[in-house]
């Protein structure tokens, strides 16, 4: 396996049912059957769908959920007993994303997760220590949000390196959403629409590489550096290592990454990461 390859196998989870796509979930389907048999469908991670969509699922699929990959997304209020239900009817459910939960309940709602699927917390960028401790201690994953519809919902730097590096301190695994359409940090348009307003936006590579530094015991300020820069030259891949500035990691390394510390990072479009990346030949 090449380090590229390590590095984007599974990467990207796909949100097509979320803004600012907000595709039908027939549409969101086709797209995710026809992206798991492309010639990149190595890149492809989990559809990502409310777990309340799930009988809409079934229609969409003609009953053939198995074929897909799942990460369901629902609130601390969920009926946890409802998921067992879901996966006992076989639905391939591999984690659950969980929104608003508060640090006390997230211990209680871990053990009610059937075994055998990954569990992500959502968290503020600024959360409480005492909620990370709660979601390592429960085994569970953090999941955070990088941007939106809106720049005022894209972290600053400093904050996102800071989060970072506080996941790395705990060697918490976590997944990022939201405004990470692009490999490098730079000004793009909020959505697809004529006229769309701009935000400067957080690369995929900026933060897969911030994420490799603090893994391998980087500090927050240097983190912030490389999610600071937009210049793609600054990056060069070989089939052995990725390379930014003066720093390395192999194939091996970046797979550790992957399995211990960035987990994914989820889109409403799979087709422009991927392009992007094609564009810099390095797919």
């Amino acid at each position: 396996m090449t380090a590229i390859d390590a590095l984007i196998t599974g990467l990207i989870d796909y949100a097509g049912l979320y803004p600012p796509a907000s595709l039908d979930m027939k549409a969101a389907v086709r797209n995710y059957l026809e992206y798991s048999h492309s010639a990149h469908s190595r890149t492809l991670g989990r559809f990502v769908v409310d777990l309340d969509r799930l009988p809409s699922l079934l229609d969409a699929t003609s009953n053939n959920v198995s074929a897909m990959k799942l990460s369901g997304v629902a609130t601390h209020l969920a009926d946890w007993n409802e998921l067992h239900r879901l996966v006992g009817q076989g639905f391939a459910i591999d984690a659950v994303e969980i929104k608003g939960a508060l640090t006390g309940e997230i211990g209680r709602i871990a053990m009610h997760v059937p075994p055998g699927i990954d569990i992500y917390f959502e968290v503020p960028m600024d959360p409480p220590p005492a909620m990370l401790d709660a979601v390592a201690t429960a085994g569970a994953r953090v999941k955070i949000r990088t941007g939106g519809t809106a720049a005022e919902f894209f972290p600053s730097t400093q904050r996102l390196a800071q989060m970072l590096a506080e996941l790395a301190s705990r060697h918490l695994i976590f997944k990022a959403t939201a405004g990470l359409h692009h490999p490098f940090r730079g000004r793009f348009a909020l959505t697809c629409a004529d006229g769309s307003p701009t935000a400067v936006m957080h690369g995929f590579m900026n933060l897969a590489t911030s994420a490799a530094l603090l893994h391998f015991g980087g500090d927050a300020r240097e983190a912030q550096l490389v999610l600071e820069e937009e210049w793609a030259g600054t990056w060069q891949i070989t089939d052995d290592a990725i390379f930014w500035e003066e720093n390395s990691w192999s194939a091996d390394e970046l797979r550790e990454v992957r399995q211990q510390f960035f987990a994914a990072f989820g889109s409403c479009s799979f087709t422009q990461p991927v392009q992007e990346l094609e564009a810099l030949r390095w797919l």
